[in-house]
């Protein structure tokens, strides 16, 4: 199947989907959906030799791209301008860079005199090369990865337009997100990237671009301040985590009576998705700032520790003398994360197993006042009372329904989308003050409990919407259950069309004979995916999940500050 053209696989899959998939029985449909459904590249009818390019399908057709392995989406986008800024430099013509609508491309002015040498310079250039208009052209150099799985093309392009003199101003051939028209006058000054959007390269560059002093001043309707992002994660297959989990488990007898997700193994399996998430924050979402992983003292075997904009934080240092550690409940953590010394006021919280999806704006999870923004989802909170058979998250979205509504008289209806949650630390610290005894509470339960309540996930977006402190976003998502059999089918889809802004690869409840197919599923996809290494891998792992003791603050010594670390 991966040899037929995508129209006709995805008629086929449609096929597959319908009429064969419910004949086969339900514990064996997940491994027949997986090996009738291709997520790897499509198989080639030659084999790929150690040739530096490699022919490739994209969107925008067949195109010859250079194999690397180390590539990202913001570096080619910025190798892309740097090489036609210096073809035109070095050919003696005249530029200064302007702001383009689209995220992820550049924009840069040449005077329309110049055109004739200009064109000249550019078809000379062994470039990707489009003409978009009698004055706009793109060069690109398409980057893809070595076995062809993920293309950087056109759409990290570089687009040189040619503005015209008249009656003493210059006039573009277009609009953009700041002016087509500008005096010929206007001071010319030298600024960094970051001046001209957030998708810029995450490796602090001293080279500066020549602009107008007009592309330089920041819009009204772009977020201008630091963002970072936190992630929690265990690895459950660790020897002396299990230990911790199993005398925890005595010590809390009411757990074997409760709902069977409050403890159950899959919530603890680890399939490398933090690993394939990290990479899709450095792919996606250059402009964050900082990453803390948060982990109850574990570090991933794959995972730099000693990058700057990188920290390991352990449950000691955000619980302190609260709650009761060790804890095996995510509700506890997250009540707990916005105490992690150095996190700044904006963050996105993440999951391990959600993922960005494509190239995303700081705009998208929070406003340019710094307002958060939230993602209702279309699933309701049950309206019954909470009961011992409520699945954990349930029950959560339950108790958060009773806060809000003793606060404010309101009552809140719909759960929020598992995708990456805008936060803000003081509106944390005030529901952290207002509701203590919950809070408090919370952070002391081991295991997820009835009674908890849902602070990162649901109730800070209704508290912050209630207070004026949010607003509703919107984000284009995929949510599936690994064990359910139709994912393949939507993974296949997700992985041909690249348009989801974000999605979710979750695992709920599954038997012991569905996670050794989860994982081949995840193995299949993940990479195909997302097959750049980020900045925060090591080129060579360590052995195994390591233990780490020491504490963040003696960590963050002797680096950047937060402040210094460039968006």
């Amino acid at each position: 199947m991966k040899l037929t053209f995508w129209p006709v696989r995805r008629r086929l899959l449609g096929q597959v989907q319908r009429r064969l998939l419910p004949l086969v029985p339900e514990p064996r449909r997940l491994r027949v959906a997986r090996q009738l459904v291709p997520l790897g590249p499509r198989r080639r009818l030659k084999p790929i030799a150690d040739a530096p390019t490699l022919r490739v399908r994209t969107a925008a057709g067949r195109l010859t791209a250079r194999r690397r392995l180390d590539a990202h989406p913001a570096g080619v986008r910025r190798e892309n301008l740097d090489r036609v800024l210096d073809a035109l430099t070095s050919a003696g013509i005249d530029w200064f860079r302007i702001p383009v609508a689209e995220l992820t491309r550049t924009g840069v002015a040449v005077a329309e005199t110049d055109r004739g040498r200009a064109i000249g310079v550019l078809k000379s250039l062994d470039a990707h090369l489009e003409v978009l208009g009698p004055r706009v052209w793109r060069l690109s150099w398409p980057v893809t990865d070595p076995r062809g799985r993920l293309t950087l093309g056109p759409e990290y392009g570089c687009e040189i337009e040619f503005w015209k003199a008249d009656a003493g101003n210059l006039v573009g051939p277009r609009g953009n997100p700041v002016a087509d028209v500008v005096p010929a006058d206007e001071p010319e000054i030298a600024v960094a990237e970051p001046v001209f959007g957030p998708f810029g390269a995450a490796d602090r560059s001293t080279r500066r671009y020549r602009t107008r002093e007009v592309f330089t001043m920041v819009s009204p309707d772009r977020v201008a301040f630091p963002i970072d992002a936190v992630y929690t994660w265990v690895d459950g297959d660790d020897p002396a985590w299990r230990a911790r989990k199993n005398r925890a488990l005595r010590d809390n007898g009411w757990v074997a009576d409760s709902n069977e997700q409050t403890a159950n193994p899959s919530r603890f399996v680890s399939r490398d998705e933090l690993r394939y998430s990290l990479r899709s924050l450095h792919a996606y979402a250059p402009w964050v700032r900082h990453v803390f992983v948060v982990t109850d003292d574990q570090v991933p075997a794959w995972l730099d520790t000693t990058r700057g904009d990188l920290t390991v934080v352990t449950h000691r240092e955000i619980f302190g003398d609260t709650g009761r550690l060790p804890t095996f409940n995510s509700q506890a953590i997250e009540s707990r994360l916005h105490r992690i010394p150095g996190l700044g006021e904006h963050f996105l919280y993440l999951n391990d197993d959600v993922f960005l999806g494509r190239p995303v704006a700081p705009e998208m999870f929070f406003t340019p006042g710094g307002l958060t923004r939230f993602f209702p989802s279309g699933a309701l909170v049950g309206s019954a009372p909470r009961t011992l058979r409520d699945t954990p998250a349930d029950s959560a979205g339950k108790n958060n329904r009773d806060l809000i509504r003793s606060a404010f008289g309101r009552v809140l209806t719909r759960k929020m989308k598992h995708t990456p949650h805008p936060s803000r630390r003081s509106v944390l610290g005030e529901i952290e003050t207002r509701f203590a005894d919950r809070v408090a509470a919370t952070a002391g339960h081991q295991f997820r409990h009835p009674e908890d309540i849902a602070l990162l996930s649901s109730l800070q977006q209704y508290y912050a919407y209630l207070t004026g402190r949010a607003a509703p976003g919107q984000i284009r998502y995929l949510y599936t259950d690994l064990a359910d059999p139709q994912t393949p089918f939507r993974l296949a889809r997700l992985l041909h069309d690249r348009h989801l802004d974000a999605f979710c690869l979750n695992d709920t409840l599954s038997s012991p004979e569905a996670v050794a197919e989860q994982a081949a599923l995840l193995a299949d996809f993940l990479p195909a995916y997302l097959p750049f290494p980020s900045r925060w891998e090591l080129a060579t792992p360590r052995a195994g999940t390591t233990s780490l003791r020491t504490p963040v603050v003696a960590r963050q010594a002797g680096r950047a500050p937060l402040s210094e670390v460039t968006r």
